[in-house]
C-alpha cells in the first residue's frame, strides 16, 4: 500500500480508500467486518462513508467493528457526508446549520466515535448560503467534532466559490472532493480536475471501476447474468447495460484494458485501478466491494505498477467524447496559437 496527505491537509491516508456503501445493503454485518479486517490487514488506513448508505446501518456496523477493534481508531482515517434527507422533517436535509448539527451528531453517535477526520458535503444545496454551511464546518473543527472537510459531487465552479469564500470569511479551507471518476467517465477533467489542482484539493474517485464494467466481466451486446449488479438490474444508474454497451468507446476502453492486464499478469480491475491512482490530484481511491474476493482483488492494484507507454495507452483509448468548443482539441490548439 502506498500513503498521500489527504488534500491540502497534512495527514495521512492509503491510496486506496474502503468505500462502505454497501454495508448493510449488498454485504451484511459479518461480511462487512470481514471486509474492514481485510482492508486493514492490507494497510488501509481511509474509510469512507455516509449517513445516508443503508439510512445510517453502514456507519452503525463500522461503529461496531470500531468497538470490537478500539486499537485500531487512531490508526484509522474515518470520513462521513451529510446533506441527503434522513427523515420526514422539511429541515431534515440540506446543508443547512440545522440539518448539518443534527446529522453530524448522528453520525458521531452511529460510529462510536467523538470525532470524524473528514467530513464531506454530500453535494451542492442551492437553498441555503455557502457561508452558513462553511461557518458550521469551521465551527465543527474548532469544536474537535471533524478534523477537515470536503465536498462530494460539486462542480468546479461550486468547489471554486466554497475553496474563495472560506478564503474571504477566514474559514477552514476544504481539503478534498470526491466525484465519480475512471477511465469511462473522465469528464470532470474539463473543469473540475483543474479547479481542485488550483485550489491544491485532494480527489478521492468513486465508483473507480465504472460500476463494474472495467472488471471485465461483461461481453458485448450479451445482457449481464447472475449477481452481477447490471445482472440484477440492467437499469440500474449512471452505468445502466444498454446506453453503454451501444457505445464503441466503451468497448474500446474495455479490450485495452484487457490487454494491458495481461501484458502485466494483473486483473482488469488491477490495471483500471492503477491508472486511476496516477492521475493527478487523486490522494485516493475510493474501493467498493460486496465481498472479501472483490475487494482482495483490487487491493492488488497497489502492487501495479503501469509503464509511460501503458498509461498513454489507456488515457488515449478512453479520451472522453467533448463538442469543439470549448474543451474540443481544435479549441485547445486556438487557445496554445493565442498565447504563443
Amino acid at each position: 500500500m502506498h500513503y498521500r496527505t489527504l488534500g491540502n491537509s497534512g495527514a495521512v491516508v492509503s491510496t486506496y480508500a474502503l468505500g462502505t456503501m454497501t454495508f448493510g445493503s449488498e454485504a451484511d454485518e459479518a461480511t462487512s467486518h470481514d471486509l474492514l479486517d481485510t482492508f486493514v490487514e492490507s494497510g488501509g488506513t481511509f474509510v469512507d462513508t455516509a449517513d445516508v448508505y443503508s439510512a445510517g446501518v453502514s456507519e452503525e456496523i463500522i461503529g461496531s467493528w470500531l468497538a470490537a477493534h478500539p486499537s485500531e481508531r487512531e490508526q484509522l482515517v474515518l470520513a462521513t457526508k451529510g446533506r441527503f434527507a434522513m427523515g420526514t422533517d422539511a429541515n431534515d436535509r440540506g446543508t443547512s446549520r440545522r440539518h448539518l448539527a443534527r446529522a453530524l451528531d448522528d453520525s458521531l453517535r452511529r460510529l462510536g466515535t467523538e470525532h470524524v477526520d473528514l467530513y464531506q458535503l454530500h453535494a451542492w444545496d442551492a437553498l441555503t448560503p455557502l457561508e452558513e454551511s462553511l461557518r458550521f464546518l469551521d465551527d465543527a473543527i474548532r469544536a474537535g467534532k471533524i478534523g477537515y472537510y470536503g465536498f462530494s459531487n460539486f462542480l468546479g465552479w461550486q468547489l471554486t466559490k466554497a475553496v474563495h469564500v472560506a478564503k474571504s470569511c477566514g474559514f477552514a479551507p476544504p481539503v478534498t472532493l470526491q466525484p465519480q471518476y475512471n477511465l469511462l467517465v473522465r469528464e470532470i477533467e474539463s473543469e473540475i480536475v483543474p479547479a481542485a489542482i488550483d485550489a491544491d484539493m485532494g480527489l478521492l474517485p468513486w465508483s473507480p471501476l465504472g460500476g463494474g464494467w472495467l472488471t471485465g466481466k461483461y461481453r458485448r451486446d450479451t445482457d449481464p447474468t447472475g449477481s452481477t449488479r447490471l445482472g440484477e438490474d440492467p437499469e440500474r444508474g449512471m452505468e445502466a447495460w444498454g446506453p453503454r454497451n451501444e457505445q464503441a468507446r466503451t468497448w474500446r476502453i474495455i479490450d485495452a484494458v484487457a490487454d494491458v492486464a495481461k501484458q502485466l499478469g494483473a486483473t482488469s480491475a488491477q490495471v483500471a485501478l492503477a491508472w486511476l491512482e496516477a492521475q493527478p490530484a487523486v490522494t485516493s481511491v475510493i474501493l467498493g466491494a460486496r465481498s472479501v474476493e472483490q475487494l482482495s482483488d483490487n487491493l492488488g492494484a497497489a502492487s501495479v505498477s503501469l509503464d509511460s507507454a501503458q498509461l498513454r495507452l489507456l488515457t488515449e483509448v478512453s479520451a472522453p467524447v467533448v463538442s469543439d468548443y470549448p474543451y474540443g482539441a481544435a479549441a485547445i490548439a486556438q487557445r496554445h496559437r493565442d498565447l504563443a
